[in-house]
């Protein structure tokens, strides 16, 4: 293993396993085939002839059988540097995942290029690898020792990936289990062996990969555990039908011009912190978007089949449900203008709705129907939307908003020079003769609403344990969750929500 450490071949094919997430199978496939593997076997086999016929120059193989020393240590040296970035970049692209996937605390994710999506970039990430490094290398101060570390982490991985190979030949390939048992079987049974042999390197250095892993599945597990909860306790405790019927339109609280969006977690029903909301707030916005942001299990989600609209309740209670879905590679920006897609999706669904006879009456009974949205396509819109100066927006929007507020957003807007970069836009309702009034009425309704305002309201919700719960479960609710909560980056600033325009609510949920 010390031989393969300093081998530069040796990092270029560590390098490219780490960029698979970053290029395409077929370039992967032609640079394994025509570079990396020659070089790996011409130099694997010329290193064994040497060792076979010098076997006292076995601790310094590699560098004995080169004829020039200095410039194969300087690309030794640069391909270090290569296989390095390539794992830091691996590491990045992982992280993400995870973090899309729920498994991992929310961090601040740099695209650093607006054209490739996987170019990615986490401060918090980059500043741990570093402390870490230069923790190990004071730490040891001895590669044989790093060497013993290496070694444990690269056979756990090899036997790891293999155990993840037999699953994809399985649901991914749809194979035989019986050729992934095979499969399993001979290639486990060799990584086994490596990694029993490594593992008598725990004591001198082989300890540090372990505990590091011990770690990271520790924080993903405790943030995982207690995100999954708070779903469980909302799903559990939705705010029936019944009740919201009962309130009237009103909502029993006063309706006021401008569009609430909602962010719940739930893909159906009422989340039981909008009636925290109804009772805390003085008043509610004329127009309701309870909104879920879905990170899906698939690298991409087409424009088309981004947002699914429903409504919650009849229709004069003017209250929709939109899921908004993105692959785990998506780059979640606002630059497409997400409040004109959202109000323009909402304008279709009312379209839709109004064709569909099934749909004239409210029934219970077909509470949670919803239906894919293409945004893409803007010559089905029921709403005209026109380009305007942000000075025509103020005079019309005067009698909406005080002027304080008006002072504050400017001022915001001069602080954040990406607001002054957004498309500002104006959406009309179009005199058509074969549009029912009562669709009509409501686009306008809509189209009212988005012009005096929308505002994001979220619950700044705390989560503790049961008092007749077990110690580990308090442990990992009350103290881990709890820190990793409090010192990772806030839901508002994830979902790139404009902070002038945002509604806190405080929430204990005891789960």
């Amino acid at each position: 293993m010390d031989c393969f450490r300093r081998d530069p071949s040796f990092y270029d094919s560590e390098a490219m396993f780490a960029d698979l997430g970053h290029f395409t199978s077929a370039s992967v496939r032609v640079a394994f085939i025509t570079v990396i593997y020659p070089c790996l076997m011409l130099q694997y086999m010329g290193h064994a002839a040497f060792l076979s016929k010098n076997t006292f120059h076995m601790p310094t193989g590699f560098y004995d059988t080169i004829p020039v020393f200095w410039p194969v240590f300087v690309v030794a040296t640069l391909a270090a540097v290569v296989g390095s970035q390539a794992v830091i970049s691996a590491t990045f692209s992982i992280v993400k995942q995870c973090h899309a996937l729920g498994c991992f605390p929310r961090v601040k994710v740099v695209h650093t290029s607006r054209w490739i999506y996987g170019q990615i970039y986490i401060p918090e990430i980059n500043w741990i690898l570093m402390v870490l490094c230069v923790a190990v290398t004071i730490a040891f101060r001895d590669t044989t020792l790093i060497g013993n570390a290496y070694g444990i982490a690269c056979m756990t991985v090899m036997l790891v990936t293999t155990f993840l190979m037999a699953l994809i030949v399985i649901f991914v390939w749809q194979r035989n289990i019986i050729f992934s048992l095979v499969f399993l079987v001979f290639f486990g049974s060799i990584e086994a062996v490596y990694l029993s042999s490594s593992l008598m390197k725990v004591p001198q250095g082989g300890w540090v990969p372990l505990v590091l892993a011990f770690i990271f599945m520790s924080v993903m597990y405790i943030w995982h555990y207690g995100s999954r909860r708070k779903y469980q306790f909302d799903l559990q405790n939705k705010v029936s039908m019944r009740s919201i019927l009962s309130l009237g339109p009103s909502l029993g609280i006063v309706r006021v011009p401008g569009v609430g969006l909602i962010y719940t977690e739930l893909v159906t029903g009422v989340p039981s912190i909008f009636s925290h909301f109804v009772t805390n707030l003085p008043a509610f916005h004329e127009v309701l978007v309870f909104l879920c942001v879905k990170s899906v299990p698939v690298p991409y989600v087409s424009p088309d089949e981004r947002y699914l609209v429903g409504r919650i309740g009849p229709k004069e209670y003017r209250m929709y449900r939109c899921i908004v879905r993105y692959g785990y590679k998506d780059v979640q920006r606002d630059d497409d203008n997400f409040e004109n897609m959202l109000v323009m999706s909402i304008a279709k669904f009312i379209m839709m709705e109004a064709e569909d006879a099934s749909s004239a009456s409210y029934d219970i009974a077909n509470e949670g129907r919803m239906a894919v949205i293409t945004t893409t396509d803007a010559s089905g819109s029921p709403l005209a939307m026109r380009d305007f100066d942000g000075l025509a927006d103020s005079m019309s929007t005067r009698s909406s908003k005080s002027e304080s507020l008006r002072s504050l957003q400017s001022s915001y807007e001069q602080e954040s020079p990406s607001v002054n970069r957004r498309r500002r836009v104006r959406f009309e309702v179009p005199e058509e003769d074969g549009m029912g009034q009562q669709v009509k009425e409501e686009l306008t309704a809509l189209v009212e609403a988005k012009h005096a305002g929308i505002a994001y309201i979220m619950g700044h919700s705390y989560i503790k344990a049961r008092r007749n719960s077990n110690f580990l479960k308090k442990f990992a609710i009350d103290v881990g969750y709890s820190f990793l909560r409090k010192n990772c980056r806030g839901p508002s600033v994830t979902l790139h929500i404009p902070h002038i325009s945002l509604i806190e609510v405080g929430m204990i949920y005891y789960v």
